[in-house]
């Protein structure tokens, strides 16, 4: 009977030593490389270190909504950073997502959508569906749209066209959004 006791003690301690190698590895591994950097409150974004030691920038929140694009709820397509924000009455982004403009683009400034189509066949010949179109610019028609095939090819850029690819979610996402009045705000 002692022969059976030590075993069964010497396997619990066995355990207990690779639980707790467990515990330790994975505490060491979510621990902060510096530990001399004071932690944040919450909703503040940290300091980090980059691999040369020197500070990083601050990753910049993807639901922060352009400062420049105005109040009220509206839609909010930068130029630049090519991406698009759904902003509630409140201001604050409901969704965010990156798009694909084509050769023409919108001046910045307010627009309001001005018509929608469920499904077309765009200039480039692809079918695309949930239209939502808010401006003109060098005899082109501008707005947002969706190919059905998910699709988001470059455009020609011998050819003047004005469409704004999103994928299809987002189009979705959009098409609910951004009925005819609605507010187009296109920031550099």
């Amino acid at each position: 009977m002692a022969r059976s006791s030590s075993g069964f003690v010497a396997g619990l301690t066995a355990a207990a030593v690779v639980a707790v190698g467990f515990l330790a590895y994975q505490a060491s591994a979510n621990a902060p490389a510096d530990l001399s950097v004071k932690p944040q409150r919450p909703g503040k974004v940290a300091p980090s270190v980059s691999p040369s030691g020197g500070p990083k920038q601050p990753v910049k929140d993807p639901l922060a909504v352009p400062a420049s694009s105005g109040t009220g709820e509206r839609v909010v397509y930068s130029l630049a950073d090519r991406r698009v924000w759904l902003v509630n009455g409140k201001g604050k982004a409901t969704r965010t997502f990156a798009v694909w403009p084509s050769t023409v683009d919108p001046v910045p400034g307010p627009y309001k959508v001005t018509s929608r189509s469920g499904s077309v066949q765009g200039s480039d010949g692809v079918q695309i569906e949930h239209v939502v179109r808010f401006a003109t610019a060098e005899d082109v028609a501008i707005g947002f749209s969706a190919a059905v095939d998910g699709s988001t090819p470059s455009p020609d850029p011998a050819r003047k066209t004005g469409g704004i690819r999103m994928k299809r979610a987002d189009g979705d996402a959009m098409w609910t959004f951004a009925v005819i009045g609605a507010k187009v705000v296109v920031v550099d």
